[in-house]
């Protein structure tokens, strides 16, 4: 899958004897018209796409179905195809690392306007993450307001705003 952009935190000046952690997530790209399914989350004030980390040697694809399923009740998840992957490295702060390289496999997909009931992690209802269809152009809006004017802002609003740029120039909304 093609990388759409490598990124590097602020804090991060050099790899150089560095212990690296890996972790691989997905992100789900459900769009209708003008309108995309991402998660809004309200400790971080932002936009995002649904997705997260893969589990062990789990399949790509049915990570990502999975965590779209867990993350918005999305139901008849089909025709998914690559869109490309996001590379980050930021900094990890547990003990056993210095930094985190996270690779993010973004696909796009179809599914049902109507959703299901979500199954989110403690962490997730308690960061106030919630789904929610909206119009690509404010949530990049929305996004960018965020970035300059918040304090609650969390390190992945880059990336998904990096993204939804993007998604909304190659689907040419």
């Amino acid at each position: 899958m093609q990388i759409l952009k490598t990124h590097y935190h602020q804090d991060i000046k050099n790899l150089e004897n560095k212990s690296i952690f890996t972790r691989l997530a997905t992100r789900s790209i459900a769009m209708q018209g003008e309108t995309i399914l991402l998660l809004y989350t309200e400790r971080y004030e932002d936009f995002s796409l649904p997705g997260g980390g893969l589990d062990g040697d789990e399949d790509k694809i049915e990570g990502m179905k999975r965590e779209l399923n867990e993350e918005t009740g999305a139901l008849n998840i089909k025709n998914i195809k690559p869109f490309g992957a996001y590379e980050e490295y930021r900094p990890w702060y547990k003990p056993d690392y210095d930094i985190q390289h996270m690779i993010s496999y973004c696909y796009t997909c179809e599914i049902n306007k109507e959703l299901g009931p979500s199954k989110m992690e403690a962490y997730e209802t308690k960061n106030g993450m919630s789904a929610k269809w909206v119009n690509i152009h404010e949530a990049i809006n929305h996004n960018k307001q965020t970035m300059a004017n918040s304090q609650k802002k969390g390190m992945s609003i880059e990336r998904e705003t990096f993204l939804l740029k993007l998604i909304a120039e190659n689907l040419s909304i």
